[in-house]
């Protein structure tokens, strides 16, 4: 549209602009024709390429030239030129420049008209002159508008990436959580089958069936214990699953620990995140125990306080041989890991006074 308005200018003032020639007064306003077009048509040159000083010294001259060419044309649409560059001033330049810009053009084109300075003087009223400068609030609007649409865009663009890192996040929060459970369920178990295995492996060679037998079939039982485990991180992971109360009675039964469990406080229900994550510690810390505290007695207990569920699972000495290994950390690090994403606490450590003394607790609070 722009490049349409600017070449009809440009085509009425070739049209209607005399005296045209190539020479005398005829020279003089063919050349100003020229200018005046070559400062139109520059409108379409874009602002990140023209510097700000540089479009201040195009314009001035610009509106110098149009005043210029209605002082010496005859007849004609001289006044044009000045009217859409007054407009450009507007949308180019900030908005006091601009302003004091445009009253320049209307003084220069209003005076050549009032002080009959050309032969065309008769045919226009030096208001009109005067009026040529009016078009720079029009370019003032548009130049306003067409920032607050960029404003906008940018904004959008902002929040745009604001999301994808946002989404970013939660995909490897969600990732860290994943690796926390698969930590979980494989690496004890998958330490005690391959422990197991390669006793049965060194007992082969000395003929002892017996202990073959039961390195064989305490690795079945691991695979057992893995496949219960495996059950319980995929109730753990479910939106659907059921209460805490309900689903920690399930996996301590499921587990061999019967009537171990203690609630007290008022029982309600807690969010499915508190609640996955809680099992979770709950899987992490029963397994613990059973590695490094076998035949040890285990205790758990369930508190619902008015601003806070507790959790606690605690456990005995061993009572028999004790043959675990070195962990990993990954455990007790995924457990603060689930409770700082609650904004939670726990603690894990063995315990010094009392009649469980010499054992082990972990102990996890979480707000709300």
């Amino acid at each position: 549209m722009q490049w349409a308005l600017n070449l009809a200018v440009i085509g009425v003032g070739i049209l209607t602009i005399r005296p045209m020639g190539f020479s005398g007064r005829g020279l003089a306003v063919a050349v100003l024709l020229v200018i005046n077009s070559a400062a139109l048509l520059a409108r379409r040159l874009p602002e990140a390429r023209v510097p700000k000083h540089l479009a201040l010294i195009w314009l001035t001259l610009g509106i110098v030239a149009a005043a210029a060419l209605i002082g010496v044309s005859r007849s004609g649409t001289s006044y044009l030129f000045a009217f859409f560059l007054a407009g450009h001033i507007g949308y180019r330049l900030d908005t006091r420049p601009a302003l004091v810009l445009a009253g320049i053009c209307s003084l220069l084109c209003g005076g050549v008209l009032y002080f009959r300075l050309g032969p065309g003087y008769h045919l226009l009223p030096w208001a009109l002159g005067l009026a040529t400068g009016t078009p720079v609030l029009v370019g003032i609007a548009n130049r306003s508008q067409r920032r607050a649409v960029l404003a906008a865009f940018a904004a959008a663009e902002s929040a745009e990436r604001a999301a994808r890192a946002e989404a970013q996040t939660a995909v490897l929060t969600e990732r860290s959580r994943i690796a926390r459970d698969v930590h979980d369920v494989l690496a004890h178990s998958l330490a005690g089958i391959n422990m197991q295995l390669e006793l049965a492996d060194a007992l082969i060679d000395t003929g002892d069936l017996d202990k073959v037998r039961e390195a064989n079939n305490k690795a079945h039982g691991l695979v057992k214990e893995s496949l219960k485990q495996a059950q319980w991180t995929v109730h753990a992971l479910r939106e659907d699953s059921l209460p805490l109360l309900e689903s920690l009675t399930a996996m301590l039964e499921s587990s061999g620990h019967r009537d171990v469990l203690t609630v007290t406080g008022t029982v309600r229900e807690v969010p499915a995140q508190v609640t996955q994550n809680l099992l979770r510690i709950a899987q992490e810390a029963l397994t613990n125990a059973a590695r490094y505290a076998p035949g040890g007695d285990v205790g758990v207990e369930l508190a619902f306080a008015a601003s806070s569920t507790t959790l606690r699972i605690g456990n005995r000495p061993a009572t028999r041989e004790v043959n675990a290994g070195v962990g990993s950390g990954m455990g007790l690090i995924g457990m603060r890991e689930r409770v700082a994403l609650l904004g939670g606490t726990v603690t894990a450590g063995p315990v010094t006074e009392g009649p469980e003394q010499g054992g082990w607790q972990v102990e996890a609070v979480i707000p709300g």
